[in-house]
């Protein structure tokens, strides 16, 4: 019987428990490496507390143009769209009815001081005659009775050459404010102010604008609270004051405006709350100076006034704040690079960050990027960043840098090319 040598089962055995080994190393579990996250020091910066409003701009000042005697419109004397200053010349009505009215009123006029000249001389001599007695003393009564109608007749001439005068005036219409005149309502040849004072244009000052916007009853008692505590400041009693102790600054800004560019002054409030929205109206006076102004009548805006400051308040990029059935909260990561979850107050924005009113410390490493792969309790791999590198200033200027390397990296080829 031929058997195999010993050494060749050994070297079987040996490959075989090789083998077996390579299939045990194989189903080792190797956990994964902690994920990867960019944090950044919440941006530590003082803080001015706002209120923010949608408002309505309307003109400080408007006004009709009426035809205020009846006639033909004769002539217009300005350019629709440009500026007037108050008595500036606009319409005239044909004005020949009423100086002919002018003329008839002044010959009575004149026609009534003659009658009282021969009433005064004739009741002079009736006197003169009646003391000498020569004349009756019903003359004297008569001229003196003719005497006093005369001069009645002469106010009531006077009155009507006023009147012819004033109508005669009307056919001169004339701006009743300095602003921006608009266009004619009515074109020449047509009958004006038949029945009715013809709106013939509009004047409307838009150099101051005004802003009005309504503030609620919990932001009121705030507002109040806070001027009266500058009031007080100032060295007057709040009790006192008039309203216009301290000047309340305000920001404006349009839709298609970045932030709020244009500064005025608080400048009126009704005078009281409004029962049925819960909100009282407050104005804001604003410079308007231009041809064409920047703030047009009409437009919707926002609004936003200063309460107050705050120093050293922490700021974090609004991408790193979550939201959830707990409430709003920051992810962070410790000194052992686990992550924490803090629960937050949050504040008005500025720039793109968000103002942490509590529950976040300054030395706090805040995640602001890879947020889905952290999870509280786990390890992570943070990479730092600076918070103001996220601010919605430096990104813009960041993807705007980026496009120009990108256009300058693409006309390097077609250069080369030309060459």
């Amino acid at each position: 019987m031929t058997g195999k040598p010993a050494g060749a089962g050994l070297l079987v055995s040996a490959f075989l428990f090789t083998l077996l080994l390579a299939g045990c190393e194989s189903n080792t579990y190797v956990e994964p490496p902690p994920p990867g996250v960019t944090v950044a020091l919440p941006l530590i910066e003082d803080i001015t507390d706002y209120l923010e409003f949608t408002g309505t701009l309307v003109a400080s000042e408007k006004a009709e143009a009426r035809a205020r005697v009846s006639g033909i419109l004769q002539s217009m004397h300005f350019v629709p769209g440009t500026m007037v200053n108050e008595g500036d010349l606009l319409f005239v009505i044909d004005p020949a009815e009423y100086e002919a009215d002018l003329q008839a009123a002044r010959a009575e006029l004149a026609g009534a001081k003659s009658s009282y000249d021969r009433a005064r001389i004739e009741y002079g001599r009736a006197q003169t005659l009646f003391k000498k007695k020569a004349g009756a003393e019903s003359d004297v009564v008569k001229w003196r009775v003719e005497k006093e109608l005369a001069s009645a007749d002469i106010l009531r001439a006077e009155a009507k050459v006023a009147r012819a005068e004033l109508n005669l005036g009307y056919t001169r219409v004339t701006a009743p404010l300095s602003g921006r005149v608009g266009r004619n309502l009515v074109d020449i040849g047509n009958l004006v102010g038949e029945g009715e004072a013809t709106v013939l244009t509009e004047v409307t000052l838009y150099d101051p604008i005004y802003a009005y916007f309504n503030l609620n009853e919990r932001d009121l008692l705030r507002v109040m609270k806070i001027y009266r505590e500058a009031v007080k400041a100032s060295g007057v009693d709040p009790d006192q004051a008039s309203g216009r102790e301290i000047d309340l600054p305000l920001f404006l800004g349009l839709a298609d405006e970045e932030g709020f560019p244009h500064e005025g002054v608080f400048d009126f409030s009704e005078s009281g709350v409004d029962p049925e929205t819960g909100t009282l109206q407050l104005r804001g006076s604003f410079e308007n100076p231009g041809t064409v102004p920047a703030l047009l009548p009409g437009l919707f805006t926002r609004i936003r006034m200063p309460l107050g400051d705050r120093p050293d308040m922490p700021l974090v990029s609004e991408r790193a704040i979550g939201n959830d059935q707990g409430g709003t909260y920051l992810l962070v990561v410790n000194s052992k690079d686990m992550v924490e979850r803090r629960t937050v107050k949050t504040g008005q924005r500025k720039d793109g960050l968000i103002v942490i009113e509590e529950g976040l410390r300054k030395d706090d490493r805040v995640i602001v990027k890879g947020i889905q792969r952290a999870r509280p309790g786990r390890k992570v791999t943070p990479q730092a960043v600076e918070m103001a590198s996220l601010t919605a200033s430096a990104l813009k200027q960041a993807a705007e840098q980026a496009k120009r390397d990108a256009q300058a990296k693409r006309s390097e080829p077609e250069k080369a090319g030309t060459e």
